[in-house]
């Protein structure tokens, strides 16, 4: 089949053919250097695929670690409330105890004071 291809060409002069040898090279380098350009492109492509892929990933872990941190935020308020209560409640059974304290020594006191009177 070639030779029907080359066929065209008889009869032209030299200096033709060697002008279509040009241009048919210069076909071929551009064919390659256009199929080189697509297989950057698709590469490329293919890279942007993935790291559009890496974003969306890395967004979902946002999304995540903020609701993590959100909760663990709502935990530390929980605790710090518990906290306040349970410091409230203790500074409240320290008085008691306290009170407690004062009323048992004035007890041994009546009951030192009801001994002597015993005593006498």
């Amino acid at each position: 089949m070639s030779w029907a291809v080359e066929e065209w060409k008889e009869g032209l002069s030299p200096r033709v053919l060697q002008k279509i040898h040009e241009l048919e090279s210069q076909v071929d380098k551009l064919k390659k250097e256009r199929q080189q350009r697509q297989y950057q492109l698709e590469t490329l492509e293919a890279a942007l695929q993935k790291q559009k892929q890496k974003v969306e990933n890395e967004k979902n872990e946002s999304a995540i670690l903020k609701r993590e941190n959100q909760s663990l935020m709502e935990l530390c308020d929980n605790l710090e409330k518990a906290k306040q209560k349970i410091s409230h409640d203790l500074q409240v059974k320290e008085s008691q105890v306290n009170i407690q304290s004062g009323q048992l020594n004035s007890c041994k006191k009546d009951i030192e004071k009801l001994e002597q009177e015993l005593k006498r």
